[in-house]
């Protein structure tokens, strides 16, 4: 027998799954409780059963899209056959892929602050959330899930590069990854004209990355050798 916590979380799953496939077929704006609601099934009153508004399901679906990601860059991270090069190089082809795979998606995990959805609708879900007694704070939870990302890549990066320069080539090497892949989505990465693919943009920064890595080791050795 099915116990209510079981159809809960069965409905919940189908409202998410429907929330993505929309967004991915027409942006945030295609996404509107109503429509998840018939996508998935469910009756009318469910969605917000489940979320306080269009906001949170959005802040939630970016959520669980940051934890998958994450996901991928352990599994690599944790890959014994793979060197700290390559690593570097899949991570970063991962997060290009989810641009061009699903941009709508991608823009909403790196929208700015004051843009998210959580933030749009902070009075209505809030006025909500309250009334419906709905646990959990959304934008709590897509913080953390964006934080556990990010100390993964930092993880990846330092199996390369080392504690000390870690940090700064993290950034260098994930604002470069999304340059790349704003530059795929707008069609400003032509080939024909640039010549360059983006496979061959990431190797060449995880060779710059490395090679400074090498550099590095080779004068701290040199220096203790003195």
């Amino acid at each position: 027998m099915v116990t209510r916590a079981e159809s809960a979380a069965v409905t919940r799953r189908a409202l998410l799954d429907a929330a993505a496939e929309l967004l991915d077929l027409g942006g945030p704006e295609a996404v509107t409780l109503r429509e998840v609601g018939a996508r998935a099934g469910v009756t009318r009153g469910a969605p917000y059963r489940h979320f306080t508004g269009k906001d949170s399901l959005l802040t939630a679906v970016v959520t669980e899209s940051w934890e998958r990601i994450t996901d991928q860059v352990h599994a690599l991270r944790t890959d014994p056959d793979l060197s700290a090069a390559d690593k570097v190089r899949r991570t970063l082809r991962t997060l290009i892929a989810v641009g061009r795979d699903k941009p709508h998606l991608y823009h909403m995990l790196f929208r700015r602050r004051g843009h998210r959805p959580e933030e749009h609708g902070e009075g209505l879900d809030g006025v909500r959330r309250k009334l419906c007694a709905l646990a959990g704070d959304p934008a709590a939870d897509r913080v953390r899930a964006a934080g556990r990302f990010q100390d993964e890549f930092l993880a990846v990066v330092t199996a390369l590069m080392g504690e000390q320069k870690a940090r700064h080539y993290g950034v260098l090497l994930l604002t470069s990854a999304h340059g790349i892949a704003d530059m795929e989505l707008s069609g400003h990465l032509n080939t024909d004209r640039l010549r360059t693919t983006t496979d061959e943009l990431v190797d060449t920064l995880v060779r710059m990355a490395a090679a400074d890595a090498a550099a590095a080791a080779e004068a701290a050795d040199a220096a203790e050798a003195r």
